[in-house]
């Protein structure tokens, strides 16, 4: 039974036992989210084993005791954008990723909080009892408990079939080709709307960008890729060192009642887009996202 998880670029495992494994070499070299909040300048396969470590001990990540009330916000993260339009009524639920559960169908705007504020793109999880009890006993349903499966197009379907109209749903980059079947859903349900966020992006190829452009809301995360050819499509971006590219009306829409509730200081100009500050941005390391087939930690 065994966890696996993109960080900084890198696939990490963590088994039931507590080991942590990092997979392969990190994509990212420096990340200034990282800097700030681990106080890590540079990464490397042990920096990524910290990283995981911290978390685990701090926050219980991917163990029995996981912690869904810590408080944590991540600037314009896709958890607290999702949450607080939940609580505007702008969305009826989310449907997300949660280690030990798999997919997840949330219909509690504290419980998507709890989920997001300090997850890793997850690939494979395995079921863990007292996570699938805390989902189930605050507002949330698994998709299916017994496997802890991700399948984010059939939690789409499955909120559709519960009644939600106004369904959020997370997709990670590794994973970007199931917005096309979200969207799908979307039109063969008729009179529902789909948020899609696409997160995690740092390992997205050039043949992942059509996908993406599919999607409301579009994290950079560290990649060369989203800032060149998804950043210039955008309507509208949140932050500058780690952009979110907005590419909707709804998703406008979205971004714009999260920022109602920023209690900080915000600048709101007219610009180009991707409007990017050089020598800010996540510097990928030398073999870049996927440069060395046999170092790429694209799953």
């Amino acid at each position: 039974m065994e966890h696996e998880f993109i960080c900084r670029g890198a696939r990490v495992r963590v088994r039931a036992s507590g080991e942590v494994e990092v997979l392969t070499e990190p994509a990212v070299e420096y990340c200034p989210y990282v800097a700030a909040v681990y106080g890590i300048r540079h990464i490397d396969r042990e920096a990524v084993e910290r990283i995981v470590r911290m978390k685990m001990e701090k926050f219980g990540f991917c163990c029995p005791r996981r912690r869904f009330d810590i408080g944590l916000k991540v600037p314009f993260g896709s958890s607290e954008i999702i949450s607080t339009c939940m609580r505007a009524g702008l969305l009826d639920c989310a449907v997300t990723v949660c280690e030990g559960a798999g997919t997840v169908i949330a219909w509690d705007p504290d419980l998507v909080q709890g989920i997001g504020a300090f997850l890793n793109g997850i690939l494979r999880t395995y079921p863990m009892e007292p996570i699938l009890k805390h989902i189930e006993e605050h507002g949330g349903l698994t998709l299916a408990p017994r496997e802890a499966k991700i399948d984010q197009p059939s939690g789409v379907e499955k909120a559709i079939e519960m009644g939600f109209k106004r369904i959020a749903v997370t997709v990670i980059g590794p994973m970007a080709s199931d917005i096309e079947r979200i969207r799908e859903l979307e039109g063969e349900a008729g009179g529902v709307e789909v948020a899609i966020f696409s997160t995690c992006n740092t390992l997205v190829r050039e043949g992942d960008v059509k996908y993406l452009l599919m999607a409301d809301l579009v994290c950079s995360s560290a990649s060369k890729v989203v800032r060149e050819q998804v950043g210039p499509r955008a309507i509208a971006q949140l932050g500058i060192y780690i952009p979110v590219f907005i590419l909707t009306e709804l998703g406008k829409r979205l971004a714009l009642t999260y920022l109602m509730e920023v209690g900080s200081g915000l600048v709101i100009s007219r610009a180009r887009l991707p409007y990017i500050v050089e020598g800010k941005q996540p510097i990928l390391a030398e073999h870049g996202c996927c440069g060395s087939p046999s170092r790429c930690p694209q799953p």
